[in-house]
């Protein structure tokens, strides 16, 4: 090694602790597999500290610098288990529900598997047939099929009418040689390998080879046990790298639904380790590209930190809450993301501490986030989405009688008690002490009966054992309900109607209110609204005002009252264009004096014209609708398709109408007047 030489003259100089440490890494630098550029660093670090005094700051430095390269894992890489029944079978046993969500996840790991199952295509470039053949005979019994050519041109051609993984290429041949090919295969194929083979192997010719893009350099006579190893691991890095691109996987939806527990599951399915790294409130740019080596202080990102941690190439990285990454004047940490999750730019990715690049293509990135409107569109367009939405009533209590209420009995010391959960009870925690779409309130509530029966347990006053929890016994635990089915019980009102809505937590129901008031025309609109609410109230308004004599409406109204439009919980932000059918059934409510169904929701996005638009979250907003009691929901017509291939559980209790104008809408919405 070159850094041998320069070190006689400096060790004389240093003390024996400092000698035996350089030694020691010398040695480590020597035994450790480094990629050229890798190995040139820590070669060139380790001269600087030979000359450096080692009570100075930069002799730790160095030293911590050389330990980061030689602790990444450059060429470790874990077996992977491409096994999709057993995919299947974890995604069962984990999670309940989700059958969209898994059948997206097999899909994405199925076509893994099906890439790691193709024969791999190897083409033999020699001008002695001889040569070509053993290496073809040798690599035909491991299973790869072999196509030969005598020159780099005729390989130019097998590659127009073939697909090659890799190339096995002489160095010296008439017409065209191995490195002019070298160049020609890196230019017009990109992804294709190529290993170097020549009987007048040199340093400097396998230097230049190296750097012209060949991934490894073999001389001739070759040995055959040689070649197969070779050939086996630059094709299974190959293999590992393709696996590892594809698209990166954004796990959306309400909290508490399971999206960081399916990563996980993803993870063991593969047989690869787990890696998460919750990215909310980070704002320095630093903490996940890492400082530059300018102070003692001086650290990597969290990326090359955690790869460093796990010891492989290849983990299974989730980056957890994407939506609430923070951005100020020390950078802006989602800029960092678009080439971390980026499968073109990853593989030469950039540490400012390490300052070389690092290969994160073997790498299988995932996301998480609640609210997709808060991501930079940049960063969203390097992701698929995949939607997770809230669960039913029958699949939480069916996930809560497998998985929550063993685990919390578990948890209280309960479990080898003879105590069960009647269906009754959970579904009476459900709707009567949770409101949400995901189940943490629902597993927080069923700890706390737990808790109070291990207390009962040990109270000496206690006498006749529990055995079967009830929804009565229920009730004595928890107290009063927290939460009515406040809309169903309702009256009907003028001016106030239902709607439904999404949010970052899933469907809500929501009150519009309406009163006016004697004035001289105003609109006035409260509860933190946005600017799109409040321009579908504006569009509801001049609707009707546009249509008063049809609706029966005196003009004189409109100039002789102020109108006040409200929607409650005014410290909540809201915003959106789906409560626009709802704020126009409130305002014809308020101006024609009909009474509003407190029973019926709204949902839909309102023109000018009258024509209802489509919305999204439909399947949230039936689940919020169910939760709250509500009997008949009004969507729009262009959702059909939607509306139908939601599960019978989804709509169970609901009758669901679809509108394409507001003239449809009214008489559901509103009731007649009394014929006095």
């Amino acid at each position: 090694m070159l850094f041998k030489r320069r070190s006689e003259v400096v060790q004389e100089e240093k003390p024996d602790e400092e000698q035996s440490l350089l030694a020691k890494l010398r040695a480590r630098i020597e035994q450790t597999d480094l990629p050229s550029h890798a190995l040139e660093a820590a070669v060139r670090e380790l001269e600087k500290l030979e000359k450096t005094d080692p009570a100075m700051a930069e002799f730790t430095v160095g030293i911590n610098y050389i330990d980061m390269l030689l602790d990444l894992p450059w060429r470790v890489s874990s077996s992977g288990n491409f096994d999709l029944q057993r995919a299947r079978e974890i995604l069962n046993s984990r999670h309940c529900g989700l059958d969209q969500v898994k059948q997206r996840i097999l899909e994405f790991l199925a076509s893994k598997t099906l890439r790691g199952n193709v024969q791999s295509h190897i083409l033999i470039v020699d001008d002695e047939e001889i040569a070509r053949n053993n290496m073809q005979h040798v690599l035909v019994k491991d299973g790869y099929h072999c196509l030969t050519a005598s020159n780099g041109i005729e390989a130019l051609e097998v590659f127009a009418n073939n697909d090659i993984d890799l190339v096995i290429t002489d160095l010296k041949m008439d017409q065209m040689d191995g490195i002019e090919l070298l160049s020609h295969v890196n230019r017009l194929y990109p992804d294709t390998q190529v290993i170097m083979v020549t009987g007048f192997a040199t340093v400097s010719s396998a230097v230049e080879a190296l750097k012209k893009g060949a991934a490894h350099y073999l001389g001739k006579p070759v040995n055959l046990d040689e070649l197969r190893k070779t050939v086996k691991e630059v094709l299974d890095q190959k293999l590992s790298s393709d696996i590892g691109k594809g698209p990166i996987l954004c796990f959306a939806g309400p909290p508490g639904t399971g999206k960081t527990s399916v990563g996980k599951a993803i993870a063991e399915s593969l047989n690869r380790h787990f890696i998460r790294v919750s990215v909310a409130g980070l704002r320095d740019e630093a903490e996940l590209r890492g400082h530059r080596r300018t102070y003692v202080g001086a650290m990597p990102g969290r990326v090359l930190t955690e790869i460093k941690r796990t010891g492989v190439n290849n983990p299974v990285f989730m980056l957890d809450e994407l939506d609430k990454i923070g951005q100020d004047f020390r950078g802006d940490p989602a800029s960092v993301l678009l080439e971390v999750l980026d499968p073109e730019q990853n593989s030469t990715y950039v540490d400012h501490y390490l300052d070389i690049p690092f290969d994160l293509s073997h790498v299988m990135f995932m996301a998480t986030a609640n609210d997709l409107s808060k991501l930079p569109r940049p960063l969203l367009d390097r992701m698929e989405i995949v939607n997770f939405t809230g669960y039913t009533e029958k699949e939480k209590l069916s996930i809560a009688q497998q998985f929550i209420i063993p685990r919390q009995l578990k948890a209280t010391g309960l479990h080898r008690e003879d105590i069960t959960f009647a269906n009754d009870a959970v579904v009476s925690v459900i709707n009567q002490y949770t409101r949400e779409s995901g189940l943490r309130n629902l597993e927080r509530e069923i700890s706390n009966v737990c808790r109070k029966i291990a207390l009962l347990k040990l109270d000496d006053n206690e006498s006749s054992p529990i055995t079967t929890i009830d929804s009565a016994a229920i009730t004595s635990f928890l107290g009063p309900k927290k939460y009515y089915r406040e809309v169903a019980e309702e009256k009907d009102s003028i001016g106030i109607t239902t709607g439904l809505v999404w949010s970052e937590t899933g469907g809500e129901i929501i009150s519009i209110e309406t009163v006016k008031m004697q004035g001289n025309g105003v609109l006035t609109m409260t509860g933190s609204l946005g600017e799109v609410l409040q321009e579908s109230a504006q569009t509801a308004l001049s609707l009707i005002r546009s249509r008063a004599d049809e609706f029966a409406i005196s003009h004189d109204d409109f100039q002789n009252y102020d109108i006040h439009i409200h929607i409650p919980a005014g410290s909540i932000s809201k915003d959106g264009p789906s409560a626009g059918i709802t704020i126009f059934a409130a305002l014809l409510s308020l101006l024609t004096g009909r009474h509003a169904r407190r029973s019926v929701a709204l949902t839909g996005e309102m023109t000018l014209s009258g024509r209802v638009l489509p919305v999204s979250g439909i399947r949230e907003k039936m689940l919020a609708a169910q939760r709250a009691g509500i009997s008949l929901v009004v969507v729009p017509e262009a959702n059909r398709d939607e509306v139908l291939a939601l599960p019978e559980d989804v709509s169970a209790g609901l009758q669901v109408n679809m509108v394409k104008n507001i003239d449809e809408m009214i008489d559901m919405a509103l009731l007649p007047l009394p014929k006095n």
